[in-house]
């Protein structure tokens, strides 16, 4: 991936410094900055990236500029006027289906024409068109004049996925004086284009389908409304490492309190344990970057500034042991290690527990004192005893010890630099030293390569060895180690002597992940990490309202990475933060009081907390500020007494019917 053509020229008018490949340069430990104040970059105009990675740092640059425009937030805001919403109770059925090409990626595939003549023919159906992108503004408008025109009082639209698109499609129905909820998408591209690419008559056919289902259920929609919410203006920051420390004052920045809670009784995480950086000659960079300096001044400015920040309170040795409530009204009860307890309230949350460094169960590891990991190696290069460090002539790097295996599959995507950035910090120290870096893939990536190309330049030999054939390590008579390697591609055998063998032990989550996922009602990964709601979309919130996480927390990575991260989960809260009020969500569940037992088997499934059982009138009841519309109550439900708005019961049999004939 090379800059964008203009690249140069745009940043040479703005006066932004870019790095040696053409890239914005931005400071080591200010992902989302330049070198001009009030100017932010984000995604691939400063260096390859993913849609993950774009989005987080989009949201970071955003957090940046959101913070220096805070004091004058809501002054040109202007609230959406709509029209009187439109009585259609006493009316009957008038369906309008717009039918979009989406460029070739539907029209491309599925003869789109043929789908729309067909759905003038579908019950309830008093007009129906095509579209190029019904998304564009132009069509939108349009949408609004066809509803005027032909008393439309429900819509479908044919077009990509309801996950991107329904709430651009129920805003247009608003501003037509239609409840929002009375719009059904068929999604003909995901579920359809996409699928059958190669078989245009069976794509279409199946289209045909899709709409008259979606055409069946709407003639079924009915108005559905939400509530309001209070908002409870304060933030909560579970854990005070780098990404703890950030986003608490990021949201602080923006004007918000913040109860910042950390379960040791020091604030720094796993921060605290790193010492140094790359070499600045590693780095891409074309000008001095004053932020290379050691990763601890940086914790201590972090702290600093914590502790002067009057919006922040910081609760230490205290952990979470209850959560209560719902987005906007949350309630959290931490507990002391004197056995205190307190409530806190708070509108948002932000989980930011960090993870561990991992523990090696072979190797010799805890065992034979020549054995260390990397951490343990960068303490003693960087810690206080380093003047006194004598290094063993030479010195042997394992990779992926105890990662990428059954127990830990994932890759922690930082030990490969890591390993590299200590290499060359004992070159320097000691030209002489061999150093031997023993992997089965080298994952430097992006700008990171340049240390691995620093490393072979100055000496450091990197040996392959294969997952089915690990090192095999034994004392030496000396007192040192021997390392026997099967090297590929070939299985040629070597043994190596080692006065240190120096292991990469990746990163494992928080044991206590899982208690604190129970209580905020929040997924976890395969691998025991926080899962966020949607890895591209939305990589910086959870499925739930209110709730989002930052750092290793979401899994291993480095300071930029995490820096970057926790600035995007800070301007995510703010979003919520910087409302008065909240709406919650329209479809979510609802009881038929007269099919309802009270068997309480829907209380016991809800993972949200929103079931109650009535003794008094003796049904269920949904709380309807706590429900997130999952509708594990519906399934769960025995004799069909819960359903759920937006998809009950002769909605969705309407569409089987329609799909059966």
């Amino acid at each position: 991936m090379a800059p964008a053509p203009g690249t140069r020229e745009l940043a040479g008018r703005l006066g932004v410094s870019l790095n040696r490949f053409g890239f914005a340069e931005s400071p080591t430990y200010a992902p989302a900055e330049t070198n001009v104040p009030g100017i932010f970059v984000a995604g691939a105009f400063a260096a390859p990236k993913d849609i993950p990675e774009t989005v987080i740092e989009a949201s970071c640059a955003a957090a940046h500029a959101s913070r220096l425009l805070a004091a004058a937030r809501g002054t040109l805001t202007r609230e959406p006027s709509y029209p009187p919403e439109r009585d259609i109770s006493r009316e009957p059925p008038r369906v309008g289906v717009f039918v979009c090409h989406c460029g070739i990626n539907i029209g491309g595939v599925v003869k789109v024409p043929e789908v729309v003549e067909y759905a003038r023919g579908l019950p309830n159906v008093v007009y129906a068109e095509n579209n190029l992108y019904t998304c564009s503004q132009d069509t939108q408008e349009r949408i609004r004049q066809r509803i005027e025109e032909h008393g439309i009082n429900r819509v479908v639209v044919a077009s990509c996925t309801p996950r991107t698109h329904e709430p651009l499609f129920q805003d247009t129905i608003r501003q037509a004086g239609l409840n929002a909820h009375l719009f059904e998408m068929a999604n003909i591209r995901e579920q359809d284009s996409w699928v059958h690419r190669a078989d245009p008559d069976v794509a279409t056919a199946k289209a045909r389908d899709l709409v008259t289902m979606a055409v069946a259920k709407a003639g079924r929609l009915r108005p559905l409304y939400s509530q309001s919410l209070d908002m409870d203006h304060r933030a909560l920051v579970v854990g005070g490492g780098l990404a703890g420390l950030t986003a608490a004052l990021a949201i602080a920045g923006q004007g918000f309190a913040v109860s910042l809670v950390e379960r040791e009784d020091v604030l720094g995480g796993n921060l605290r344990h790193i010492y140094t950086a790359l070499p600045a000659t590693s780095l891409p960079l074309e000008s001095n970057d004053s932020s290379r300096s050691a990763p601890q001044a940086l914790l201590a400015s972090l702290v600093e500034r914590v502790s002067r920040e009057p919006r922040i309170h910081v609760y230490l040795g205290a952990q979470v042991i209850g959560v209560a409530g719902y987005v906007g009204q949350y309630r959290t009860t931490i507990r002391f290690h004197d056995g205190r307890t307190e409530e806190l309230g708070h509108g948002v949350a932000i989980l930011a527990t960090g993870a561990q460094p991992g523990t090696p169960h072979e190797y010799l590891y805890g065992q034979h004192p020549a054995v260390i990991t990397q951490r343990e190696l960068e303490e003693r290069l960087a810690g206080p005893a380093q003047d006194r460090l004598e290094l063993p002539g030479k010195i042997v790097m394992l990779q992926c010890a105890g990662s990428r295996d059954a127990e830990h599959p994932y890759c922690s995507r930082i030990c490969c630099t890591q390993a590299i950035k200590n290499a060359l910090a004992l070159k320097e120290r000691n030209a002489a030293t061999q150093i031997t870096v023993l992997y089965r893939d080298i994952r430097t990536y992006g700008f990171r390569e340049l240390a691995y190309r620093e490393a072979r330049a100055a000496g450091v030999r990197f040996l392959e060895y294969s997952e089915n054939d690990k090192p095999r390590v034994t004392p030496a008579p000396d007192g040192g180690l021997r390392v026997a390697v099967s090297l590929q591609p070939d299985g040629e055998q070597m043994t190596l002597d080692a006065g240190w063998l120096v292991l990469a032990a990746g990163i494992q989550p928080e044991p206590g992940n899982a208690a604190l996922g129970q209580m905020f009602k929040v997924p976890l990964s395969e691998d025991g990490f926080f899962l966020e709601a949607h890895a591209k979309l939305r990589p910086l919130d959870f499925a739930a309202d209110g709730l989002f996480l930052a750092g290793l927390a979401h899994s291993p990575r480095f300071i930029d990475e995490t820096i970057a991260q926790a600035n995007g989960a800070a301007i995510r809260a703010v979003t919520l933060l910087s409302r008065k009020q909240l709406q919650s969500a329209a479809l979510i569940a609802a009881v038929n009081p007269r099919l309802c037992a009270a068997c309480g088997i829907c209380v016991e499934t809800c993972p949200y907390s929103a079931r109650v059982i009535d003794e008094e009138k003796g049904y269920a009841r949904v709380l309807e500020a706590l429900c997130q519309g999952c509708g594990a109550c519906v399934a769960a439900c025995p004799n069909g007494a819960s359903y759920q708005r937006g998809f009950e019961f002769k909605q969705v049999f309407s569409m089987l019917e329609a799909a059966i004939g």
